[in-house]
């Protein structure tokens, strides 16, 4: 696409989106007319989003092919990333001389207040957590930011002590805070913007957008609790 950048030197940062990638105009989508006002442009159109979790399930499989996995979907916002990777690897399965069997289980993370997040971070279903010990896990999260956040998890996942932990993020985004953790297989870097759609919600809307969009001040204000 257009202004869009794939880095064949740097290829774990996924598709690089530059901070001065403008979107897509609203009128060329077709998207709930409820959110017509809520929305700056379309970001990431929902067939690119497709796209590009066909390229990371074929990575995951040259990577994890022949091993059993437990893909460990954090909800809420990554269930449809989740469901789709999952979808992909399966055609991938029925199509290859290579399997991964896969278990999925799921766990919440809650860290944001409007389109902030915060320090405090609430982990549901962490109790269920054992039935990963010795097995090889990979994490699928829809929204990277700080990396605070994953990296959290991770420690908590660690301490059931699984065979191996693998990291899918559809998004990471650049900014000033970072802890320089990244992914071990991510869809697009993206600029520090809030973004909604495909599942991320601001206050719990938006889910229902097949497109990554931009939300709008307006949107902020409309939604804001």
């Amino acid at each position: 696409m257009a202004g869009w950048e794939r880095k064949q030197t740097d290829v774990e940062k996924g598709i690089v989106i530059p901070d001065d990638w403008p979107g897509y105009p609203l009128d060329l989508f077709t998207f709930p007319e409820h959110y017509s006002e809520d929305l700056d442009c379309v970001y990431i159109p929902h067939g690119v989003i497709m796209d590009r979790i066909e390229r990371l399930a074929r990575n995951i499989m040259d990577d994890l092919g022949d091993h059993d996995i437990v893909v460990l979907c954090v909800l809420k916002g990554g269930y449809q990333f989740c469901a789709d990777l999952v979808d992909c690897i399966k055609v991938l399965c029925c199509n290859s001389n290579k399997t991964l069997p896969m278990r999925v289980d799921f766990i919440r993370l809650k860290s944001y207040l409007n389109d902030q997040s915060t320090e405090d971070l609430h982990i549901e279903g962490a109790e269920n957590l054992s039935a990963l010990s010795g097995k090889n896990v990979l994490i699928v999260e829809a929204i990277v930011d700080t990396g605070k956040t994953m990296k959290a998890l991770l420690d908590h996942v660690e301490a059931f002590k699984p065979k191996m932990i693998k990291v899918a993020g559809l998004l990471v985004k650049r900014v000033a805070s970072k802890t320089g953790y990244l992914p071990d297989y991510v869809g697009f870097e993206i600029s520090n913007r809030f973004v909604v759609g495909y599942a991320l919600d601001y206050n719990e809307y938006f889910r229902d957008l097949n497109h990554i969009c931009v939300i709008s001040d307006s949107g902020k204000q409309k939604y804001k609790i």
